[in-house]
C-alpha cells in the first residue's frame, strides 16, 4: 500500500490529525537555512553598523518567536508547548552570506519539524527584511529539515546543506 498523506481523511479532506491516543515522547528537531547577500551586506550585518539596527539578534528573537506562534500560521499544526527553541546564526564567507539553524524541543505527542522549520524562515525573511535598502538582490534558501527526534517515527537525518538525503 502506498504512503498516504496523514493530513487527509479517506474522502481527500483536510483534517487536523488525531495524536490523543499518541504517547508523549521527548522531541527535537533541527532545521537550517541560508540568505546569500553581497559580501559588503554580509560586512555591514555582522559589524553591526545596518542602519534598521543589529540584524542578527533581531532575526534571532524573530525566529524564536515564529516558532511558538507556527500553529497560528500553518493551518493544520498542532498547538504545542515548547520546551526550547534556539536560533543561531554565522556569517560563511564562502556563500557570502549567514546560514541559519533552529532546534526546537518538546514532550509532547506530535513533533516540532515544523516549529524548527519555521523559525529558519522567519529569521531569513528578518535578515532580508533589515538589510533589503542595501541589497536587494540576496536570496533565501535552501531552507530545510536536518534532523527529527522521538516519536513512533524514531530519528530521521538529512545531512547538511548541498549534501543529498
Amino acid at each position: 500500500m502506498p504512503p498516504r498523506l496523514t493530513h487527509l481523511d479517506e474522502t481527500g479532506a483536510a483534517h487536523m490529525v488525531d495524536v490523543s491516543k499518541k504517547a508523549v515522547t521527548s522531541r527535537t528537531a533541527i532545521a537550517e537555512g541560508a540568505v546569500t547577500m553581497a559580501a559588503a551586506t554580509l560586512d555591514l550585518i555582522t559589524s553591526g553598523l545596518a542602519a534598521k539596527g543589529d540584524v542578527l539578534a533581531t532575526a534571532r528573537i524573530a525566529g524564536i518567536m515564529a516558532a511558538k506562534k507556527t500553529h497560528e500560521l500553518i493551518p493544520l499544526c498542532h498547538p504545542i508547548m515548547l520546551a526550547k527553541v534556539t536560533v543561531d546564526i554565522d556569517a560563511d564567507p564562502s556563500l557570502p552570506g549567514l546560514r541559519v539553524r533552529a532546534m526546537t524541543k518538546v514532550a509532547d505527542r506530535t513533533g516540532v519539524e515544523m516549529e524548527a522549520l519555521t523559525a529558519v524562515s522567519v529569521a531569513c525573511l528578518t535578515i532580508y527584511d533589515m538589510a533589503k535598502a542595501v541589497d536587494r538582490g540576496m536570496s533565501i534558501g535552501p531552507i530545510r529539515l536536518l534532523e527529527k527526534t522521538g516519536g513512533r517515527s524514531g530519528t530521521w537525518s538529512a545531512g547538511g546543506i548541498g549534501e543529498g538525503q
